[in-house]
């Protein structure tokens, strides 16, 4: 792919607590926060971000790290380019307070300006309340926001922290135990649905943080696990990205039925009237 102009999309900026950062905006109806995996919000995210305007959603893409709209992979840049581009997104993402990396038992400090800006989109746009998906570095944001009652729809695509160094740390999600209990509570009086994806051999998502996963919230945690000759061999790395870099967009996929399943889960929860 090309580099993306993010052309049909707004750019504002949100600020929370001193924070401020751009925000892209798409579409009419109940907003979903798409937040981008590493490197940034690629063509690929954004791909991703106009089939949820396709549904009738507002897609927002706040942008936390990397170059909005750039494609990081090899036909574009060059191995080398690629790699120093990538590396330029991850280590100050690595080393910054605003993301808990390591640690278990803890929620990044960046969740509390995501759950605001969700708060700010559902007073904009409407509905019954937000959607959210985090993917691999983000994959457990979407989890830790929905300790608010708006959260209606999170996703968990490949969510890679803490990295999966120890035991612990494999059989854990960067999500503190205080939250995790009030998503927990949701899941049993609410009927909150968490819906999670992996590849099988993703050894940044391992199985034991579904197992984890499922331990705590139940039958409330949908799990999609796929095969790893399910990825689009295509992609640049391992299999890992399932509904980005490793989607196969065609009928009968397992990666074009797990996208689907996300977005009837947005149907389902922001636009259907009881």
């Amino acid at each position: 792919m090309s580099d993306h102009d993010l052309s049909g999309f707004e750019r504002t900026s949100f600020i929370h607590e001193g924070t401020e950062r751009t925000i892209f905006r798409a579409g009419t109806g109940p907003a979903v926060i798409v937040i981008a995996e590493m490197p940034g919000i690629t063509p690929k995210v954004i791909e991703f971000a106009e089939r949820v305007v396709a549904i009738g959603c507002t897609a927002v893409l706040p942008h936390l790290f990397g170059e909005p709209g750039r494609d990081p992979m090899p036909d574009a840049h060059g191995v080398i380019g690629t790699m120093t581009y990538g590396l330029s997104s991850i280590v100050p993402a690595c080393i910054s307070r605003e993301f808990t990396i390591m640690a278990t038992g803890k929620t990044s400090p960046v969740v509390h300006w995501l759950r605001a800006l969700a708060a700010e989109e559902h007073a904009r746009c409407g509905g019954p309340g937000v959607g959210a998906i985090g993917m691999c570095f983000t994959g457990g944001y979407a989890l830790a926001m929905a300790t608010d009652d708006r959260l209606l729809a999170p996703v968990l695509s490949q969510p890679s922290l803490p990295m999966a160094l120890t035991k612990k740390q494999r059989h854990s999600i960067d999500i503190s135990r205080a939250d995790l209990d009030i998503v927990k509570h949701r899941c049993a009086t609410a009927g909150l649905q968490v819906v999670g994806l992996r590849f099988k051999g993703d050894r940044f998502v391992p199985g034991e943080r579904f197992d984890f996963l499922r331990e705590e919230l139940g039958d409330a945690f949908v799990a999609v696990e796929l095969e790893d000759a399910d990825a689009n061999p295509e992609g640049a790395m391992k299999p890992h990205s399932v509904l980005t870099e490793h989607l196969i967009d065609e009928p009968g996929q397992p990666t074009r039925d797990a996208l689907d399943l996300v977005l009837d889960l947005f149907r389902t929860r922001l636009l259907t009237t009881s």
